[in-house]
């Protein structure tokens, strides 16, 4: 095979010295315009196959035949004064191409002298792959409308008809590859003008997330009853079918900054799954079930613009963000969509008096671009409401409510209100540690809290984390107290198949003597089977022992299976 792509391109060598002679016969060998056609069709000729074979000399080899290509190519420069075609980019521009390559000179020749053979819009050659019909179709029509532009410059004798008779039998051949080249162009040209004239934004971009829940659940024993006492259920609720759905509209007019208006909706608020009915105050429902908590109304989720105020400073602020989009983050239990979907697992429980959309700020700073990152946020859930003893729902924890059930205080952007700063060390993708402070006024009371965030990768596929949180809350319905919070659990990723995960957790959300008898413990083990990249099915189990803190209460069961598409 090799002595057989040899003898071609020895063959189309041995044309290039035969137009040179058809020059000296024809006594045009110093009109330059003439010689520039001839040399040009043996470069042609020896360069399509040398490029298309380079793989396949040995070294040898391309050294002879570079030799002969050298010395044409040479010669063709000690003949050229001023060459009028204009030059695009210059070979030694592209990034794929060395001087030292073995066809440098002849890619010289074809390129910058006669802007005819051309590289890829990613400014490379690809010199070592092999070229396709196509491609060899576009290259000879670009070298044969150079040809065409010297032979209309030339006042002199003409080039012999027989010294082009190889590049007109390639026009020929190639006619159709070119005709259908040309139509392929047309054709993506109008489907650009189309999509141009069709499109919503050149700026905006629709994300979206649509996720579907099967949930049943059950109990053990008589009757289920609150913290205070209360009887929240005697018998097991019905199976519900829930759906969240959330669009991004997601806008950038500089390409570093960002505005985000999200519209969603969802299915009977918060309580469309068991563990809302049989236990709602300590954070055992399904998180995404009250994110949004909308009954079948479409609203709005987010609104906010983030620009970065100097290098490795963002700001972003508006009249409706969310803290758990900053704070508190953690790879293997953040997402309740995608991790676990137990609330007290995905987040310090006794940190977010407020958990939900408010006005505010948050500041992101990354000194240096370091393994280190300080945020800090404000947030305030009835930021437009200038009520200074407002009454009515609001944004916040159940717990929130449990220990404040008046629901009075100021509104507005400085009454009820929350302020975090979190400080973060991530060294590695593997292990990261964040320290949490959270403090400011709940219905005209003062809170505090601090907490600490961990995650340790110790193998390519699973993972330790946990969270532990100490509050201080003052002058509830059950005093001043201090509640303690803490989880841990275990993640695998990619253990059965490529995107999927697998994780179980445990934690008590609100450890304090003087809220029930005992301290509520939540479990979960889910597993997360990615279909694909947009749809992933995980299987839930969630288990609640003791609670509402009530020994009394039996052991609550509930399965979900979970079904989230991205879009």
């Amino acid at each position: 095979m090799i002595l057989m792509i040899k003898s071609d391109i020895k063959n189309r060598l041995l044309l290039g010295r035969n137009v040179l002679q058809i020059l000296k016969i024809h006594g045009i060998e110093k009109k330059n315009n003439n010689r520039k056609i001839c040399i040009l069709i043996s470069l042609i000729l020896i360069n399509l196959s040398c490029l298309n074979t380079r793989s396949t000399l040995a070294t040898e080899e391309k050294q002879e035949l570079m030799g002969e290509i050298q010395k044409y190519a040479e010669e063709f420069s000690n003949s050229k004064s001023n060459d009028p075609i204009t030059q695009q980019i210059p070979v030694y521009q592209l990034d794929d191409i060395l001087p030292t390559d073995w066809a440098y000179e002849a890619l010289i020749s074809l390129r910058d002298r006669y802007d005819c053979l051309s590289g890829y819009p990613d400014n490379t050659y690809r010199g070592n792959r092999a070229i396709t019909r196509y491609e060899f179709a576009a290259a000879v029509n670009a070298c044969w409308q150079t040809i065409e532009s010297f032979l209309a410059e030339s006042q002199a004798e003409l080039i012999q008809q027989d010294d082009l008779i190889i590049i007109e039998r390639l026009i020929q051949d190639f006619q159709v590859e070119i005709a259908n080249l040309k139509a392929r162009t047309e054709g993506l040209e109008n489907r650009v003008d189309a999509l141009e004239a069709q499109q919503f934004s050149t700026t905006t971009k629709l994300n979206g997330q649509t996720i579907f829940a099967v949930n049943a659940g059950g109990f053990d024993g008589d009757r289920l009853i609150d913290p205070n006492g209360i009887e929240l259920a005697d018998e097991n609720p019905q199976a519900t079918f829930l759906y969240r759905v959330a669009l991004d509209f997601d806008t950038s007019f500089r390409g570093t900054d960002l505005l985000k208006l999200r519209v969603d909706t969802g299915s009977n608020g918060f309580i469309d799954n068991a563990t809302a009915v049989l236990e709602p105050n300590f954070g055992s429902i399904l998180d995404f079930s009250k994110r949004p908590p909308r009954n079948d109304d479409v609203g709005i989720g987010r609104v906010f613009y983030s620009f970065q105020v100097v290098k490795n400073l963002s700001l972003s602020i508006g009249p409706l963000i969310e803290a758990l989009d900053y704070i508190d983050n953690n790879s293997y239990a953040d997402l309740s969509f995608r991790d676990f979907s137990t609330e007290n697992l995905v987040y310090n429980y006794v940190a977010f008096p407020v958990n939900g959309i408010g006005g505010g700020a948050i500041l992101e700073w990354n000194p240096g671009g370091s393994a280190f990152n300080l945020r800090a946020l404000y947030i305030a859930p009835d930021s437009a409401n200038p009520s200074q003893n407002g009454q009515g729902p609001l944004p916040v924890s159940i717990f929130t409510l449990l220990l404040y059930p008046d629901g009075r205080g100021s509104r507005g952007l400085f009454g009820f209100h929350q302020g975090m700063v979190e400080f973060e060390y991530n060294p590695s993708s593997r292990f990261s540690l964040r320290l949490l402070y959270s403090g400011g006024k709940v219905f005209s009371r003062n809170f505090d809290a601090v907490g600490v965030n961990f995650e340790w990768g110790f193998s390519d596929k699973f993972a330790v984390f946990g969270r532990y949180g100490y509050s201080s809350y003052d002058d509830t319905d059950f005093g001043d107290i201090n509640p303690n919070y803490w989880m841990a659990g275990l993640s695998g990723l990619d253990v059965l198949q490529e995107g999927d995960r697998l994780g179980v957790a445990v934690g008590q959300p609100f450890v304090v003597d003087e809220i029930g008898n005992s301290t509520q413990t939540n479990l979960e083990v889910f597993y997360n089977y990615a279909v694909n990249d947009n749809i992933q099915i995980s299987p839930v189990l969630q288990v609640v022992f003791d609670p509402s803190n009530q020994k009394s209460n039996g052991t609550i069961f509930t399965g979900t299976l979970r079904t989230v598409f991205y879009f």
